[in-house]
Parts: C-alpha cells; sequence; structure tokens
C-alpha cells in the first residue's frame, strides 16, 4: 500500500527540523540495503532524498540523470552498486557524517528473537536496540 501524501508530507517536515531524525533516517536506509531489505532500503532513500537534497540538486552533483535517479529509487528500480555507492558517499557528505560499518550478531536474529520493528515510523531506531540488548542479556 503507497503511503498517503500527509504522512510523506509528515516525515520530510520532521527530517527538516530534527537533524538526529534525519542523520537516523539515512542510517536506517543503508542498514536496511546491508540486512538485505532493498525494497526498504530504496523507500527510506527516497524519503530522505525528497526531504533534504532533492533529486534535482543529487543529479547534478553526481550527474545522473533526474528520471534515472526516480526510477532507480521506485519500487522497480535497480541500481547498480556503483551508482548507489555513488549517491551514498555523497549523501554523507551533504549531510556531514560518515557511516561505518561494523561486525556484529545478525540483526535479523536480534529482531526476530525481540520482535522489533525495523521502520522509521515506529520511532525504533539502533541506539534503542543497543539499550534494548543491554537490558535484556
Amino acid at each position: 500500500m503507497p503511503l498517503g501524501r500527509d504522512f510523506r508530507e509528515t516525515v520530510q517536515a520532521r527530517v527538516k527540523r530534527d537533524a538526529g531524525f534525519r542523520k537516523g533516517l539515512l542510517s536506517e536506509a543503508i542498514e536496511s540495503l546491508l540486512d538485505g531489505d532493498v525494497p526498504l532500503g530504496k523507500e527510506l532513500l527516497r524519503d530522505y532524498i525528497n526531504a533534504t537534497v532533492g533529486f534535482p540538486h543529487l543529479s547534478a552533483e553526481t550527474s545522473i540523470h533526474a528520471k534515472t535517479l526516480h526510477q532507480m529509487f521506485g519500487p522497480k528500480g535497480n541500481p547498480t552498486a556503483s551508482k548507489l555507492f555513488e549517491i551514498v558517499a555523497y549523501l554523507q557528505r551533504a549531510e556531514g557524517v560518515r557511516l561505518e560499518v561494523r561486525a556484529s550478531r545478525m540483526a535479523a536474529e536480534v529482531h526476530r528473537r525481540k520482535g522489533i520493528l525495523r521502520s522509521y515510523g515506529s520511532g525504533v531506531w539502533k541506539g534503542d536496540l543497543k539499550r534494548t540488548r543491554r537490558n535484556r542479556f
């Protein structure tokens, strides 16, 4: 079911006023891609791009046509690794963050055992998961 316009506007408004939420959204998008949930990762990246730099600006910075960018992050899009990492590198620079990959227990197993949803709409973030793990183990 596609998200309603009001929900997207709500997310965009929060991204613009809350730097922590904005960085969390970018982080969650990348984590979703790394976990193999490509549709969710693309959707989160699309929401992040729309709410921050916008597709026209991203197109100018990466030399990837705006229509191609929209298609890449659409439901049937299949971005190449080189283009996806080029975009992620630019988004990190624009946000002023550097995301890192660290070896840890499989997040999917932890999520499955604890029944935690991986949705930015649920308000559950990586920091919340660490606190949950610390408290339960």
